[in-house]
């Protein structure tokens, strides 16, 4: 892992995008919080305590399980993350993203994200492998519609056109990723990418890290670009400990050249 002056570090980076074809960029909390977005957990996060103002831990409020024996608490604390949200739009990071893509033959952007703000940005291959807090769906008719925020929304809601149970189309605690989103993320890596680059993520969950740590292993090059440790830090090529709205719009401008 390469290691000295940010600026070094990012010259290095821009380096190997440079000669890089195909990309995949894995996005955490990290590259939202230059929009203003709290984090999840930790001081100044949504949910700094054990547990919940309902005497229940934040991962069983949010599961699968309470949204379907109990949806009004589940949509509780729903509208509490997207009101927390509200306003906020992509920084630069999203958008030198967006605009990186132009300069690959493919770049393929898989978020953890919920708020969008990739799609928001323009960015074109994307994979929201956790989904988007703006997506709607009736679990009864199967009936789709997005949007804006949850202002207007009453808790829990129901479908106009049966009545049935609507909720956001997010993965909650306990349920199963996406099958579109897995098989859109192994068609990328069996399609074979040049460069793995992890921004603004621990990294916890073996579906984030493995694709990095895969591709270290095979010899190919790795950026991470994160102010804290991960669980891919050592074994990255390309260590940039900084926030992505200050680094990825010099990365992109380096990437072009």
């Amino acid at each position: 892992m390469s290691s000295g002056n940010t600026d070094a570090l990012v010259e290095e980076a821009g380096s190997l995008l440079r000669r890089a074809r195909r990309v995949l960029v894995i996005t955490g909390a990290g590259i939202s919080a230059d929009s203003g977005l709290p984090t999840y957990r930790g001081i100044g996060g949504l949910y700094e305590t054990d547990m919940t103002e309902d005497d229940l831990p934040i991962e069983v409020a949010l599961s699968g399980q309470m949204l379907r024996a109990r949806p009004a608490v589940t949509w509780k604390y729903l509208s509490q993350v997207e009101c927390a949200c509200r306003g906020a739009r992509p920084n630069a990071g999203h958008f030198a993203l967006a605009r990186m893509a132009n300069g690959f033959r493919r770049l393929t952007v898989l978020t953890q994200n919920i708020d969008g703000f990739h799609r928001d940005a323009g960015q074109e291959h994307l994979i929201e492998i956790h989904g988007n807090v703006h997506e709607l769906f009736c679990t009864e008719c199967r009936r789709e519609w997005w949007v804006k925020d949850y202002a207007h929304l009453q808790t829990p809601p129901r479908c106009e056109d049966c009545h049935g149970p609507v909720r956001p189309r997010v993965v909650l605690f306990g349920e199963q990723l996406p099958a579109s989103a897995i098989e859109r993320l192994e068609a990328a890596m069996d399609e074979g990418v040049d460069l793995v680059m992890s921004i603004g993520t621990t990294s916890v969950f073996p579906y984030i890290a493995g694709p990095v740590i895969q591709a270290a292993r095979i010899g190919l090059p790795t950026i991470e670009i994160n102010p804290g440790e991960s669980e891919v830090s050592s074994v990255v090529s390309v260590r940039i400990p900084e926030r992505a709205a200050t680094v990825l719009p010099r990365l992109q401008a380096l990437a072009s050249r």
